[in-house]
């Protein structure tokens, strides 16, 4: 038996944990002090999150019930029920053009979280590098690290409309680069890559040998009259190096269902995937499955009206968030966020150094913000404002926000 001093020493000389590493975020930091405080009876606004308010479609409810009471509540199949991968595969085939896409190529996840998490788990090995737009919604980065993995950042610019320039992928690529990410449309900014930007990093990642994982989960949150192209239509005979990941959470409105999806055609992937899969999950949740089968074979209805509601949103948001001195925010082509920019003579002006600070401050205040630092680290002095809450909070926060950026927050 070890005693007390022993015990101690050997704690001490033990290594330091993998997950010491891992950054739960200032996003999750802020999102639970906006709820502490709304819990405590006051009103808050909640831009920090990008959590659809709407509710899920009435059919995606029958369907739930209607799978309870039949007893589909026990084990499932691990890579997901075959009836919602045959229609994920005729959707990723006429909907994306994904050609030839099978029920086999389909692995259902427990999110889009989750199937980055088995993504990188699957594809990568220690020391492995992906390169990543910066900014970047937080868990990629997270998830490659997890993986053992080095994310390496390429910054995106205004002036580039935030679409991944080539030039600096190519520039990134080293002999341990495995895989180039893409999101598209893209969390924080909002930029949709070009069908001509997607096919010059098809090239790159051809000429380079290198693997395409492609975040698709905002497909369907689009403001005329930009367009979502997926990678893998354009990839041709290099679609087995494309690995796609979709979501329910964001077209559905079904992010606390849990499902989202991959689709590979990649021989190496149809056997690693299904491990971490059965490691991990063991088959997400059969009612969120049969939920989900109901939400990709029912009318569109129920999407074009989210749509349309987003849109009077981001008009909303962009409105107030327009004219003021020093602060630029830039109008979403996809997704549901504003991203904005403050140069200095506006946090001279606010009387905070940096966007760090002011979301500091306007979470004092009730207001929910993610700073720029949270996405990568070449942007620190911009900030990120979803208009996913409900209209009329978007509507009494946009109101706010304007004062607080125009007069500062007392």
């Amino acid at each position: 038996m070890l005693t007390a001093d022993a015990h101690e020493s050997t704690a001490e000389a033990l290594p330091v944990h993998y997950l010491d590493a891992i950054s739960l975020g200032k996003i999750v930091q802020i999102r639970e002090q906006l709820l502490k405080a709304q819990a405590n009876g006051m009103r808050v606004i909640r831009f920090e999150s990008g959590d659809p308010s709407f509710s899920v479609a009435t059919p995606v409810l029958d369907a739930v019930d209607a799978a309870a009471r039949a007893g589909k509540t026990h084990y499932i199949p691990n890579n997901g029920i075959p009836q919602l991968r045959e229609a994920l595969a005729t959707k990723v085939r006429e909907r994306n053009q994904l050609a030839g896409a099978t029920s086999d190529d389909i692995f259902v996840t427990n999110g889009a979280m989750h199937a980055l998490f088995v993504t990188f788990g699957a594809l990568l090995v220690p020391g492995d590098e992906v390169i990543v737009p910066d900014p970047m919604w937080t868990e990629v980065v997270e998830n490659i690290k997890l993986a053992g993995g080095v994310p390496v950042g390429i910054e995106l610019s205004a002036e580039d409309d935030f679409e991944y320039r080539t030039d600096r992928i190519q520039a990134a690529i080293t002999p341990r680069t495995r895989a180039i990410f893409l999101n598209t449309p893209h969390n924080p900014t909002g930029a949709i890559l070009s069908p001509e930007r997607l096919r010059e990093i098809v090239d790159i990642a051809r000429a380079n040998h290198l693997w395409i994982i492609s975040d698709e989960a905002y497909e369907d949150v689009l403001y005329e009259p930009w367009v979502h192209t997926s990678i893998g239509s354009l990839a041709g005979d290099y679609a087995d190096h494309v690995i796609s990941i979709f979501s329910f959470s964001k077209s559905h409105a079904m992010s606390g269902l849990r499902v989202g999806y991959i689709v590979t055609r990649s021989p190496l992937m149809h056997d690693r995937i299904p491990k971490l899969l059965r490691c991990s999950i063991n088959g997400v949740n059969s009612l969120a499955q049969w939920a989900a089968l109901a939400a990709v074979n029912g009318p569109a209805d129920h999407l074009r009206a989210m749509r349309e509601e987003y849109a009077v949103r981001r008009s909303i948001m962009l409105g107030a968030l327009s004219g003021i001195p020093g602060v630029r925010a830039f109008a979403a082509r996809g997704a549901f966020y504003a991203w904005v920019e403050l140069d200095e003579s506006a946090y001279a002006r606010l009387g905070v150094a940096d966007a760090a600070a002011l979301s500091d401050r306007l979470a004092a205040a009730g207001i929910g913000s993610a700073p720029g630092d949270a996405f990568g680290e070449t942007c620190g002095g911009a900030i990120r404002f979803a208009f996913s809450c409900d209209t009329e909070m978007v509507r009494e926060g946009s109101v706010l926000l304007r004062a607080a950026l125009s007069e500062g927050i007392a």
